[in-house]
């Protein structure tokens, strides 16, 4: 694949945006079977438990998703087209104000949260992560600026580590963390913890991009092994669960946690029980490798199957959005998926690797590890290898925030190829 592309038989930038149109279409098509599932045939198995023999949208909440997510697809390709107005380097210029835009935005989450509740920064399942904005009586579509801090911030960072003399001393380091470090707090606080984590990984990849050197990258990596048993104890017991429940899903340990209460309280900062954590806790993590089993080699095939046609698996157009790919396309189905995913970092890191500007460089790079880590963590969070925290599945799960600033960020990747020729010499 890279040979086609360094010998430019096929444009990296066409492949780029044929990757990221045909994940939307797919995450449109999913979100779409998920609201409107075909009636019910011999190939779609009644579910045993009766508590979910029921259709999966009685209220018809989720009937026209795929609307929505057809306009947040719309607004996404306006954002690409937006961001390849300008040179990606007068972004840049502009990168320190961007971010500080941002992060109000989420000083206005935190000020509804703590001081006072503002009417446009509601809470919403438990957190302060949206802000609703309402013209002439009409909803406008949410923003999230936890989503709008990602390409925010990797712009401002790699504006900052540009120059060589802002990453190769330690102490220089102090910069770029204070810069990656006023996000995360913020966003913590709302609570999100899935974009959290998600930041360090970036600030690591760009650092090493940038030239770091690898012991202040390793002593950087010590030190939060070091911090983490405090976040653990600061850490509210949802987030405890979150994390404790991929351990849980061993029978074993949930004995000895039944057995010895202090371990229980460890683990999930409370009293333990396994029928408790089998019907709460852990509910979305059973269903959703059930989802993904049921789907054997081929799966359901579309708009079919017990997991779409049922309310078995909560939030499956958002977060567990892969479960229903699974479910309805079976192995070969993820692995046609994952490939798109592949084919879209490959472009990403050949775009970086072809531009000479630093700032290009650096700021692709960081787009690319944003995409890798979001693929990596949601597929593993629904096959039960991580903690559910809550990270969408890019281009893909529904949401206008999340499908809108994916698509700014291949703008960005775009613009980068587009201001800056490759290196390699043309095909004579």
């Amino acid at each position: 694949m890279l040979g086609l592309l360094k010998g430019r038989l096929i444009p990296v930038r066409v492949v780029l945006l044929t990757a990221t149109l045909s994940l939307a279409l797919i995450g449109i098509a999913t979100i779409y079977a998920v609201g409107q599932p075909a009636q019910a045939d011999s190939a779609d198995q009644q579910p045993a438990d009766k508590s979910v023999q029921r259709p999966a949208d009685e209220s018809g909440e989720l009937a026209d998703l795929w609307k929505k997510q057809v306009a947040f697809a719309g607004l996404g390709i306006g954002a690409l087209i937006l961001v390849n107005l300008v040179n990606c380097r007068r972004l840049g210029e502009a990168g320190y104000w961007i971010y500080a835009a941002v992060l109000l935005l989420l000083v206005v989450l935190l000020i509804s949260r703590f001081v006072v509740n503002l009417p446009f920064a509601p809470e919403t399942k438990g957190a302060y992560r949206w802000i609703k904005i309402s013209v002439a009586g009409f909803d406008l579509p949410s923003i999230q600026p936890s989503e709008i801090c990602k390409p925010a911030y990797i712009i401002a960072l790699a504006w900052y580590l540009r120059y060589r003399s802002n990453y190769r001393k330690f102490g220089a380091l102090i910069g770029p963390f204070i810069l990656t470090l006023l996000p995360m707090t913020l966003i913590l606080l709302e609570p999100d913890l899935g974009t959290v984590l998600l930041m360090m990984p970036v600030f690591l990849a760009m650092l090493f991009v940038a030239g770091a050197k690898v012991k202040h990258l390793a002593l950087i990596l010590l030190i939060a092994l070091l911090v983490s048993p405090l976040l653990w104890y600061k850490m509210q017991p949802y987030q405890r669960l979150r994390i404790s429940s991929v351990l849980l899903q061993s029978e074993w340990l949930r004995q000895k946690a039944e057995q010895y209460p202090p371990l229980g309280r460890l683990l999930v900062g409370g009293s333990f029980s396994s029928k408790k954590w089998k019907e709460n806790w852990g509910y979305h993590l059973i269903r959703s490798k059930y989802a993904i089993a049921s789907g054997g080699t081929t799966g359901y095939g579309f708009r079919h199957g017990p997991f779409v046609k049922y309310n078995f698996l909560p939030e499956r157009h958002n977060d567990f959005v892969f479960s229903i790919i699974a479910h309805q396309w079976g192995f070969v189905g993820c692995l046609a998926v994952l490939l798109l995913y592949v084919v879209l970092l490959v472009c990403g890191l050949e775009i970086a690797g072809a531009t000479t500007d630093p700032f290009g460089r650096l700021l692709a790079a960081g787009i690319v590890m944003m995409f890798a880590i979001q693929v990596i963590v949601n597929v593993a969070m629904t096959l039960g290898l991580t903690p559910i925290t809550g990270i969408t599945l890019p281009f893909i799960s529904y949401g206008g925030s999340s499908l809108a600033f994916s698509m700014l960020c291949v703008g960005l990747l775009n613009n980068i190829g587009r201001w800056r020729p490759f290196s390699v010499a043309p095909r004579r």
